[in-house]
């Protein structure tokens, strides 16, 4: 058998495997990115965002999903999301993309697929990471360069009702969220102040890697309590380590 009918079998047998389920705990919160297909972008007009939130709301709405953070950037979006039922996620991505599709191909005059495979999805610490996430979704604008240099300066995102109050029957602030204070002007003020510390570029990486990866994002505490929870593996496997070291001949034979 040559080398290239072995590879075209292996090729074969991956596509035939099941995928992996998404990790999905109701109240648990995710973070969740949706690409255009080959980064091409998604939204062209301002009646495109606009289109695109009214369908997030009626989607969220309908299957339960409570959204607290969200950016529409010109070719993926991104969403921080609590669904209140196993299957809410799914079944709001899936009405949300079929919707938008249609009304895209239509206005555009155009057809085939809109987005890059099937969303990409993590499971959030949310002691660790939530608030983290809110920054890092708000921040995108920003870390494009030559968008904008303030998270308020974008208007497709959910930073003016998060830092600045402003009226948003989307967002449904995360109990992490309200805690920042006791009335709507305190919270904001701390909210705001979150913006004047960096995420670091580990966390990010981190951020990126857990998502477009469909591992959980967390500590290790709350990676462990996950994978006892669901009785599967949260993470990748460690590349094992120096084998000549004291603390990996303990790790292996004791």
């Amino acid at each position: 058998m040559t080398c290239l009918v072995k590879l075209f079998l292996v090729f074969i047998e991956y596509r035939s495997m099941p995928r992996q389920a998404r990790f999905v705990i109701p109240g648990q919160p995710q973070h969740i990115i949706v690409r255009g297909n080959n980064r091409d972008p998604i939204f062209y007009a301002d009646e495109d965002y606009r289109f695109y939130l009214e369908k997030l709301k009626q989607a969220c709405d309908k299957h339960q999903c409570d959204v607290h953070a969200y950016v529409l950037m010109t070719n993926h979006v991104h969403f921080l999301l609590t669904p209140q039922t196993e299957q809410g996620i799914s079944k709001a991505m899936q009405m949300l993309g079929r919707y938008y599709v249609q009304y895209f191909n239509r206005s555009y005059n155009r057809t085939g697929t809109l987005w890059e495979g099937r969303y990409k999805a993590t499971l959030i610490d949310t002691e660790n990471y939530l608030l983290t996430c809110y920054r890092y979704i708000e921040l995108n604008p920003v870390r494009a360069e030559g968008m904008v240099e303030h998270p308020s300066e974008y208007p497709w995102s959910s930073d003016r009702y998060n830092a600045l109050g402003q009226v948003n029957a989307l967002v449904a602030p995360h109990s992490e969220y309200t805690g920042l204070g006791k009335t709507g002007e305190e919270r904001q003020a701390a909210y705001r102040s979150l913006f004047q510390a960096h995420i670091s570029e580990k966390t990010l990486s981190d951020i990126r890697t857990a998502t477009n990866k469909a591992w959980v994002l967390g500590s290790n505490h709350f990676k462990q309590k996950i994978a006892n929870q669901l009785n599967r593996p949260v993470s990748p496997a460690s590349r094992g380590g120096d084998r000549r070291s004291k603390a990996y001949k303990q790790a292996r034979f004791n």
